[in-house]
């Protein structure tokens, strides 16, 4: 080695190749030590150690990035980026980890820190909805070497296909797998077919085991989104083994009531009164006596019905210590749509636009579909003239679809040329948009006046958003049954 044209000291020599080899002692010790961290970090894993392990893996993942800063080009770039990867998918860090993992795609080498990560890509990819790509990755795993990690591209490919709704194809690829939580995707994959029975015996013989480690309220939940019916099913039988306190109980009842609500409206409302019986005055308990209420709306067809759900909401929230400002917000719209509804006459001003922003307010609100189908279908009655009518029976078809016919007719004989029947076709015209901004501005008018009014005349413990007093002098009305 020379300096322009001279030899170099024997001292500048062994000064470089010092300043080598100590550099690549730290790159090597920085590698050694990140692949250590991992070896610690899966045995923790097998053991069970989760917090230790989860602290481990944010080690391995800031040690390759250190090589990666200080040695991005070394021939251990391409591990360290995979042992990186690795670790953030653990981390659950799905976002960032593919970032490194997605190049393995590309590469045809096969080592175990290859295959790791080709499942530490599956799972991220799977955890993302992306599955196509989740089924390239557990595919190449197929025929792997490694029994551990072949199994687990199984198990993994039949979680892919019970979320695609392949539910024989998981079954079939979980036949051989026999490990509690393979068991569980079992439970979920019979159930997806329609199997329900064999289902439940399978959870039966679950619980026989004494599977205490099996986590019963997720198995339901994920059940509960493509079958309520089946996870009310089962949540009846792992409510025998599991331990809970009174809030809890009374919540996982109103989640199940609320999953039942469109499908079963009749045990939804008994989940919910079980909830309210074991919750008492708590959170859960008092939100179920709302569902409750909310569900008895669905059947209401006329403003009668009414003043009764107010009794009733002011009975729950005189029961309860939590949940008063809803419930006061949730009464002074039934109130106001009550109000709306059998004072406003075909006489009144502007009635039309009254009633209609309270036949809204009792669909998008209230959720009482059948009595804002009946209050949007009086204002081409009882205000024939009005502009809004044609808006008011495109409304009222939306809630029911048996009567597309009948309101068809109706807007083809007397609004044919109504801007919201020309908004239908796609053509929104000058007067739709006048008219739009006239039922707006009549809106906030409306809502300032209330408010205003509201201050004025209203004592503070009877406001919307302070504990309703129970009525007095009135006979008893029933829960909503």
């Amino acid at each position: 080695m020379t300096l322009k044209g001279r030899p170099l000291p024997v001292s500048l020599l062994a000064a470089a190749s010092l300043s080598w080899a100590l550099g690549a002692c730290v790159y090597y010790n920085g590698m050694y030590n990140a692949n250590r961290l991992a070896s610690s970090a899966r045995k923790a894993e097998r053991e069970g150690r989760t917090f230790q392990a989860n602290g481990l893996w944010g080690q391995v993942a800031t040690k390759a990035e250190s090589v990666l800063v200080r040695h991005p080009t070394s021939k251990y770039a391409a591990e360290a980026g995979l042992l990186r990867g690795v670790a953030l998918a653990r981390l659950g860090q799905c976002d960032q980890a593919l970032n490194w993992l997605s190049r393995l795609l590309i590469t045809e080498r096969r080592t175990d820190l290859t295959e790791e990560a080709l499942l530490a890509s599956g799972r991220c990819q799977l955890a993302i909805g992306n599955l196509s790509a989740a089924e390239a990755a557990f595919g190449r795993l197929r025929d792997s070497k490694n029994r551990e990690r072949r199994q687990e591209a199984r198990f993994q490919q039949a979680r892919l296909l019970r979320q695609a709704g392949q539910y024989e194809g998981a079954l079939a690829a979980l036949a051989g797998i026999q490990e509690p939580r393979a068991d569980a995707e079992r439970v979920l994959a019979l159930a997806g077919a329609g199997r329900v029975p064999a289902a439940l015996a399978l959870t039966d013989s679950m619980i026989a085991k004494g599977d205490t480690t099996k986590r019963w309220d997720s198995l339901v939940v994920i059940l509960g989104k493509d079958k309520p019916s089946a996870a009310s099913l089962l949540l009846d039988r792992v409510r025998r083994v599991s331990t809970r306190t009174p809030e809890l109980q009374s919540r996982i009842l109103l989640e199940d009531g609320l999953r039942l609500s469109k499908i079963d409206p009749a045990r939804a409302a008994a989940r919910f009164r079980e909830a309210m019986t074991i919750g008492g005055n708590g959170d859960a308990a008092t939100r179920s006596g709302l569902a409750l209420i909310q569900l008895h709306l669905t059947q209401v067809t006329q403003p009668s019905d009414l003043p009764p759900i107010l009794d009733s909401l002011k009975r729950l929230d005189a029961r309860s210590d939590v949940a008063s400002d809803e419930i006061g917000r949730f009464a002074s719209s039934v109130a106001d749509v009550h109000t709306a509804a059998v004072s406003t006459t075909a006489d009144s001003a502007h009635g039309d636009l009254g009633l209609f922003l309270a036949a809204e307010s009792a669909r998008d609100v209230l959720g009482a579909h059948r009595l804002a189908e009946a209050m949007f279908r009086r204002i081409p009655t009882e205000w024939p003239g009005s502009p809004y009518g044609p808006k008011a029976i495109l409304a009222a078809q939306q809630l029911n679809p048996r009567w597309a016919d009948s309101a068809r007719a109706l807007l083809d004989e007397r609004y044919f040329e109504s801007p919201y029947v020309a908004a239908v076709w796609g053509e929104a015209t000058p007067e739709y948009r006048q008219l739009e901004d006239s039922l707006g501005a009549f809106a906030a008018a409306s809502a300032l006046a209330k408010s205003t009014e509201t201050r004025r005349t209203s004592p503070a413990a009877d406001r919307p958003g302070r504990r309703l007093q129970p009525t007095t002098g009135r006979s008893k009305v029933q829960e909503p049954k």
